[in-house]
């Protein structure tokens, strides 16, 4: 039976990465949400129907979502896009009739979060909140834990690639759930694929600390990493909070603290029991098998070239 996928910020990052995954599957018929549809890669432009608009273009997000049985939302953006955008394409579902809407998470399990905690997870909790409130569409919420891509990103602070140093807080036993974007795509691609898949779907590539993950490491390539330790867990908290309070405005200074903390102190693990056994088609991508697929001089690299089709 067709299906037809509806995705919302197409030319995306991750959109781009989805809309790979969802080409292999035949009985899909793909259509595409942007402001620029000249940004969209020309190997899809021939292969998804595209409707131009902005995000709080009620009239134009309506003609895009008319039609499909699946939205998923891939904004990404600031706290007003991620909550009111995501609001206005969930009433334009229910108003043209789509049963289910994929929500723009991939993430870590922010249902055990307070309002606050880590901020910038707070517009998930309010469109989850929305959602749940529905009752002609059905909410959908994949999360991934952490993209492994993004851990051995420079910005990250969590591992130097010239040193091959991981850089830590707490003991470094904190086990890490992580999935690379790829892998978070293909698994997307099998819920949107599976008419019967609503609301939170666990779906991880791998779980392991950054001990057991420098093991795998010196497997792979030979090395055996370093560890630098930056203080516990409760000087990470003391020292986000801090630099939060001292210069807000400088949000990179601290953001990446926070995600850190709330994933190395496992309030929002989603395992160990996952999801991943619905989709048997679907390789799961571990912390070793992400290693085996890149060169060491590619772990940085691999957040800034995800999604890149020609």
């Amino acid at each position: 039976m067709s299906l037809t996928v509806g995705i919302a910020g197409i030319t995306g990052k991750f959109a781009r990465q989805l809309t790979s995954a969802l080409l292999k599957y035949p009985e899909i018929t793909i259509k595409g949400y942007c402001r620029d549809p000249s940004k969209v890669p020309p190997s899809f432009a021939s292969k998804v129907t595209l409707v131009k608009g902005d995000a709080f273009d009620t009239a134009a997000v309506r003609s895009f979502v008319a039609g499909c049985d699946v939205v998923v939302c891939c904004y990404l953006g600031d706290p007003k896009l991620m909550t009111d955008g995501q609001k206005l394409l969930i009433d334009a579902c229910a108003a043209e009739g789509v049963p289910r809407y994929v929500a723009s998470d991939w993430s870590i399990d922010y249902t055990k979060l307070e309002l606050g905690q880590l901020f910038p997870k707070d517009p998930m909790i309010h469109v989850k909140a929305y959602l749940d409130a529905q009752d002609k569409v059905k909410g959908v919420h994949v999360l991934v834990g952490v993209f492994m891509d993004v851990v051995f990103a420079p910005h990250f602070g969590a591992w130097d690639n010239a040193s091959a140093t991981f850089r830590c807080w707490g003991t470094g036993d904190e086990i890490w759930e992580g999935t690379t974007y790829q892998n978070a795509a293909e698994y997307t691609a099998a819920v949107c694929a599976d008419r019967n898949a609503v609301g939170v779907q666990k779906l991880v590539g791998g779980r392991a600390s950054f001990r057991e993950m420098a093991k795998s490491f010196e497997k792979v390539y030979g090395v055996q990493p370093k560890f630098e330790c930056l203080g516990s867990l409760d000087d990470l908290y003391n020292t986000m909070h801090e630099r939060r309070r001292s210069n807000p405005q400088d949000i990179f200074s601290y953001l990446f603290l926070f995600f850190y903390y709330y994933m190395a102190n496992g309030q929002t693990l989603l395992g160990p029991e996952l999801d991943n056994s619905k989709y048997p088609q679907v390789k799961p991508r571990s912390w070793e098998d992400n290693f085996r697929a890149s060169s060491r001089e590619q772990l940085p690299e691999a957040y800034s070239k995800a999604g890149q089709v020609d």
